[in-house]
């Protein structure tokens, strides 16, 4: 498995892997109602996931494995991961850690002393267990809770 930063040339197979991990790996946010979900999924776009890859504000990740993209996270030059999903098949491999790392590498390249996000209620454990810790009261977004979450980066 190796974490580069997307082309143009992933904006389809990214897209894909966001929409099927928010389907698919999120029902305890979704709790498959479809009015949330078609909020949720509304700018997971392949188009969008273009203008994602051209802001220049945005370092967007993905981990593949022989050509297939396992997950997609983009980090804000501001420290603000806001996008970090893996597809269901590479669930618990390993692969979200990977692309996690990589976005707090990126946070620190860019002089950020802290990673920040927002998480879904089926991330928060997985982002406790990486230092990460609450940061307020869950906000809503997409119909749904998400609980922002902070972690000091080490030089």
């Amino acid at each position: 498995m190796e974490v580069r930063k997307a082309n143009p040339k992933d904006a389809e197979l990214i897209c894909s892997v966001v929409r099927r991990s928010i389907i698919e790996l999120c029902t305890a946010d979704h709790v498959n109602d479809p009015a949330v979900l078609d909020r949720w999924l509304a700018n997971k776009t392949p188009e969008n996931v273009l203008r994602w890859i051209a802001d220049p504000d945005n370092t967007l990740l993905v981990a593949g494995e022989g050509g297939n993209v396992l997950a997609a996270g983009c980090v804000k030059t501001s420290g603000e991961i806001v996008l970090n999903y893996v597809s269901p098949d590479a669930r618990f491999r390993g692969v979200s850690k990977a692309i996690l790392r990589s976005l707090e590498h990126a946070s620190k390249a860019h002089g950020r002393l802290v990673s920040s996000l927002d998480s879904t209620l089926t991330a928060l454990r997985f982002y406790a267990d990486a230092g990460y810790a609450r940061n307020g009261p869950p906000i809503e977004k997409h119909g749904l809770a998400a609980h922002p979450m902070i972690k000091p980066l080490q030089r």
